[in-house]
């Protein structure tokens, strides 16, 4: 059976998940916000497969490059954030000096497609493009779980203000992707507590 584990990392104490297969010996690396030690040590004994990012805003790549050299892994990014890595003011990490410093990584090297299926870890990850927040923003579906970054949280949804973000297509994003699936999906989060697609079709306030 998949298993996952969640780190809040870094000073917005963004979520990132490490997903690992049934047999415990493949992983799939989600927004590594920081190369935190526990996150890496969670890793040791494991072939990581894949560094998968909802989004490139700096509180969710700053563990990237470390990852990446420590794991030989490639870097998974939407096409509409391809240069997002590279440039410190596209990523935010310059904008918020007083919590980051300036972040700067090599390119991706794959990058994402609506609709498109990644086979890693032994299952199906299917990209969701779900933009608003962020041009680039996805989510990942595996099985009953999607890996929803900072587009649909618990009774909330990703901030719009930032450079590129749109809430009228957040909501869009929100309601043709993500609130067509089941009820019993988990939505897990780039920031706070996990939640169910049927918890906030009902009660969330932001996207009815």
């Amino acid at each position: 059976m998949l298993t996952f584990q969640k780190y809040a990392l870094g000073a917005l104490q963004t979520n990132a998940y490490v997903v690992v297969n049934s047999e415990r010996t493949h992983a799939v690396v989600i927004d590594p916000g920081t190369a935190d030690g526990a996150l890496m040590r969670k890793l040791d004994g494991l072939k990581v497969e894949a560094i998968l990012l909802t989004h490139a805003h700096f509180d969710h790549i700053g563990g990237v490059d470390a990852l990446r050299r420590k794991y030989g892994c490639p870097v998974y990014i939407h096409s509409a954030e391809k240069d997002w890595l590279t440039d410190a003011a596209k990523n935010g990490s310059l904008r918020w000096s007083d919590v980051t410093p300036a972040i700067v990584t090599d390119p991706p090297e794959h990058l994402l497609a609506d609709g498109q299926s990644l086979q890693l870890v032994g299952e199906t990850f299917l990209v969701k493009h779900t933009p608003g927040h962020s041009p680039g923003s996805v989510s990942f579906l595996v099985g009953d779980l999607l890996f929803a970054g900072d587009a649909l949280f618990r009774r909330s949804i990703g901030r719009t203000d930032l450079p590129g973000g749109n809430q009228d297509q957040l909501a869009r994003s929100i309601r043709e992707k993500l609130y067509v699936l089941p009820d019993e999906v988990l939505v897990l989060p780039g920031h706070g507590p996990e939640t169910t697609i049927g918890e906030e079709r009902k009660e969330n306030p932001f996207v009815r």
